[in-house]
């Protein structure tokens, strides 16, 4: 008989490509993520991990061992969904993965939320790239995931992974005080041109948007400085090094020597809650997408029927 917890770890280790980041996805440390898989060795007498470098990787046995391992931690999810559902009330573990800015400035209000109304329920969080969390939902090694998309960057719902609308996070040009910008009434695309900025590095959404978006208004951008936190964008931009783009979720109040003014048309991202299709029957995951929407509108310091405050909607309608 196969220990489903010591297939769960090779299963991590397949989808996360190593030891340390299949631990840090089950929380675990990686030595009990090595234990595990060396017990399910000496179970199943077959070499699972081979040395390559400074990392391992999967044999081929392995590789079959995880796609069996994938089918039967989806058999245990529909089991545990069956029986949350007949007890009526969210409970149990439930993962989440959450992009940095979500994770700083929506998830702890929701986390929070949750665990006083719902003791029984134990929901762990983890910090990862949005576009990476949908493969994760649909691998099944997370339970449910909060993304954001762009308009030239859509949000791909893969089949068997469904998705809410959170709702919109409305985003600021920020420069330096004194630039002349802090002037104007608002900024409009087209006077973006002979800019120094400041933004994320290539392969990120936000990046790619600004490229995009200053190539199609006639300007070749001048990217000055890049960093990954939102924090640090805005820090250089009040040390006067450039101006950004910056979603407002997550930024908290601009330190002195930034300043915000209105860029026209707004920049706009896309929140959304994405789950597989097998647990969408499950409280844990129906009561966690209803507290991220109804703590959008607090977080985004919304109007009630604000344009923002976006209904529940599922299988990938994008209203």
């Amino acid at each position: 008989m196969l220990d489903l917890p010591r297939l769960r770890a090779l299963h991590a280790v397949s989808v996360h490509g190593s030891v340390a980041a299949a631990a840090a996805a089950l929380g675990y440390t990686p030595s009990a993520v090595s234990q595990q898989i060396g017990k399910l060795e000496r179970e199943t007498r077959t070499t699972l991990l081979e040395r390559r470098g400074r990392g391992v990787a999967l044999t081929e046995e392995a590789r079959h061992l995880a796609e069996t391992a994938r089918e039967l931690l989806s058999i245990v999810e529909r089991a545990e969904t069956t029986l949350e559902e007949r007890r009526g009330r969210p409970s149990g573990l439930l993962t989440v993965a959450a992009f940095a800015s979500a994770a700083r400035g929506l998830l702890p209000g929701v986390l929070a939320g949750l665990a006083a109304r719902h003791p029984a329920l134990d929901v762990r969080l983890t910090e990862v790239d949005p576009h990476l969390s949908v493969d994760l939902v649909a691998r099944g090694v997370t339970d449910l995931a909060v993304a954001h998309d762009w308009d030239i960057a859509p949000l791909p719902a893969p089949e068997g992974v469904e998705q809410a609308v959170i709702g919109d996070d409305r985003c600021d040009l920020v420069v330096p005080a004194g630039h002349p910008f802090t002037a104007r009434r608002l900024v409009r695309r087209a006077d973006l041109g002979g800019q120094r900025w400041v933004c994320q590095p290539p392969g990120r959404v936000c990046h790619d948007w600004l490229m995009r978006t200053l190539r199609t208004a006639g300007f070749e951008p001048d990217i000055a400085h890049m960093a990954e936190e939102n924090h640090t964008i805005v820090a250089l931009v009040a040390a006067g090094l450039g101006i950004a783009v910056v979603p407002r979720l997550g930024t908290g109040p601009l330190p002195p020597g930034a300043v915000a003014v209105p860029l026209e048309p707004l920049p706009v991202r896309r929140l959304y809650a994405l789950w597989r299709t097998g647990a969408s029957r499950r409280p844990a995951i129906t009561e966690t997408v209803r507290t991220l929407q109804e703590h959008w509108p607090i977080v985004a310091g919304l109007l009630p029927g604000d344009a923002s405050s976006v209904p529940l909607t599922r299988g990938g309608d994008r209203e």
